[in-house]
């Protein structure tokens, strides 16, 4: 029996545990290439990744928990709406029906505001009025960028406030001020910053 084969018989496990090793290093050498490399390599080469005639997709305003966040419209499951938000920012949001077969515990909520108060001092939400209020931001349990649209409108004009969490959009429903209309529309709507956070 050679050397070899009495190490083997010795230490069974030794070949399969190298191995592994070696295929982890590879693994996650190539991880990091791919993650932090790539981008860098693309930018030594002039590649679009950073080219300065790269699509930039425009933040939209909007509310969570009381403070304000930005975030992206990048597809739509209805044409309508998808079309809405294109005018809006003035950047293509293509329309992805299937999103509207998302189940429903999948989902995030964003409130949309019908009707309401104009705002002055900050932009519009997509119909004219208030920006829209989320329930989830990164961080929080069941955190989604997928959102079905709920459809906020004020029962008078009186009853209309500027409201920027979800708990006050709830309570005014309560209380008979607004309705909330859940809307079979899907939308994606990835944020960019949150209180505490951002991309």
């Amino acid at each position: 029996m050679s050397a070899a084969d009495e190490r083997q018989r010795r230490h069974p496990l030794r070949r399969p545990i190298v191995a592994t090793l070696f295929i982890a290093v590879l693994t996650l050498g190539f991880g990091a290439w791919w993650t932090y490399g790539l981008d860098r390599g693309a930018q030594q080469m002039g590649g679009q990744a950073m080219s300065p005639d790269a699509p930039r997709v425009p933040p939209v305003f909007a509310y969570y928990d009381g403070r304000p966040i930005a975030f992206i419209h990048t597809e739509a499951s209805d044409p309508a709406v998808a079309g809405t938000l294109t005018a809006m920012m003035g950047s293509p949001v293509p329309v992805v029906a299937s999103l509207a077969t998302v189940p429903d515990d999948a989902l995030g909520m964003v409130y949309v505001f019908a009707n309401g108060v104009v705002p002055e001092d900050t932009p519009a939400g997509p119909l004219g009025f208030q920006p829209d209020v989320f329930d989830s931001a990164p961080g929080d349990p069941g955190y989604t960028p997928l959102r079905r649209i709920v459809r906020v409108t004020w029962t008078g004009a009186a009853q209309a406030e500027l409201v920027t969490t979800v708990e006050a959009i709830e309570a005014a429903e309560a209380a008979g001020r607004l309705r909330l209309e859940p809307t079979p529309v899907v939308v994606v709507a990835p944020l960019l910053t949150w209180p505490g956070g951002q991309r």
